[in-house]
């Protein structure tokens, strides 16, 4: 038979009077206006990014404008989360050449090598796993 835990000897997490944890990163948060970020061109539109800093390992973000002319592409590293803000009814995703329809407050997990691109008009927040690294995009010959 197992042995019953007593809830008192159960890991506490931390509490007020704990001292903050040592992360050796400068800042223990940042807060970012993503209206006023200036706006970068990406193969979906215009993407405003944020936490791209050198020190942060963890994940980026970015609200996207996408664009009717969105270009198919891939990553071999980053992993991508879309979160559908806004779009118009006829809205879809292309995941690996097949399109599937997408509405305001769904959201798709993509992973590294998986061919994707928004189809139409709309607005996204894309979680990039780790931060975004231009060098991970890739295209197909036919698409460059």
């Amino acid at each position: 038979m197992g042995r019953r835990e007593d809830r008192h000897s159960m890991p506490r997490g931390p509490g007020a009077k704990d001292p903050p944890v040592d992360t050796s990163l400068r800042a223990a948060f940042e807060i970012v206006d993503l209206s006023a970020v200036p706006g970068t061109p990406c193969p979906c539109g215009t993407s405003r990014r944020a936490f791209l800093q050198p020190n942060n390992t963890v994940a980026s973000l970015h609200r996207v404008d996408i664009s009717v002319d969105a270009k198919a592409h891939y990553h071999k590293h980053m992993t991508e989360i879309y979160y559908f803000l806004e779009c118009g009814r006829d809205a879809t995703i292309e995941l690996n050449g097949t399109l599937h329809p997408v509405k305001p407050g769904m959201a798709v997990l993509i992973r590294p090598g998986t061919r994707h691109r928004a189809v139409g008009k709309m607005r996204i927040l894309n979680v990039v796993i780790p931060p975004f690294d231009k060098a991970d995009e890739w295209f197909d010959r036919n698409d460059e």
